[in-house]
């Protein structure tokens, strides 16, 4: 994997990091068939669904796919078989990938929805640099705020409503990262701040990415 530079500039153009990150995107060789699969991992809590989808719209449109889609109620991190036979094995074969969302509030599986072979491809989620799914992916990025900190900003998202499950989800996830974790295989960091967010070599990281500036971009959502 890659690695951006250490030096920091002020932002003059809102967007350039993550502009700048596309492109970076974009130069990888594809990972999963024809696809450059770009996991965003992080706690719950830790921005990665805004993030992807402003890498997305820079990334013209790219698809996303959110692991909450193929996670549910009984499984919270059991999913990786229907990820891998839905999701990764007809990308791979350079085919489109058809999987069953789940539905939250309804407790079961909605109807099929589709993700196309596209240049880039962005899954995220909790666990989505997952050993299993490391092999595919052509860069993983890893949503860098403390796990209590993410969490604590979860539970104010979510509301008193859904105390309960958060209960259940923080021991989960304890347990997932325990056994399987993300961040010492990111080769890039991103970090949020009040003006936005910056880009930062990761734990993988290697010296010849092609950017060689960090940048900070403005604003930033914070869940």
């Amino acid at each position: 994997m890659g690695r951006v530079g250490h030096r920091t500039v002020s932002p003059t153009t809102p967007g350039t990091v993550i502009h700048q990150l596309a492109t970076r995107l974009r130069r990888l060789t594809p990972s999963c068939g024809p696809v450059r699969l770009i996991g965003v991992d992080g706690h719950a809590g830790s921005g990665k669904s805004t993030f992807a989808g402003r890498l997305s719209t820079v990334l013209d449109g790219a698809p996303v796919l959110h692991l909450d889609d193929i996670a549910t109620h009984e499984e919270l991190f059991g999913w990786t078989g229907r990820l891998l036979e839905q999701v990764i094995e007809p990308l791979a074969h350079g085919g489109r990938a058809r999987y069953l969302p789940y539905d939250w509030n309804a407790r079961g599986f909605g109807p099929a929805r589709t993700l196309p072979a596209a240049p880039v491809v962005l899954i995220e989620g909790v666990g989505a640099g997952r050993r299993a799914l490391r092999p595919y992916l052509a860069e993983l990025l890893w949503m860098d705020v403390p796990r209590e900190e993410a969490w604590a900003r979860g539970r104010s998202r979510d509301g008193e409503a859904q105390r309960d499950f958060w209960t259940g989800w923080v021991a989960a996830e304890r347990r997932h990262f325990a056994e399987d974790p993300s961040r010492p295989f990111a080769g890039l960091l991103v970090r949020q701040f009040p003006e936005g967010y910056e880009v930062l070599p990761g734990p993988a990281g290697t010296s010849d990415a092609p950017l060689s500036l960090t940048h900070r971009d403005g604003p930033s959502a914070v869940c």
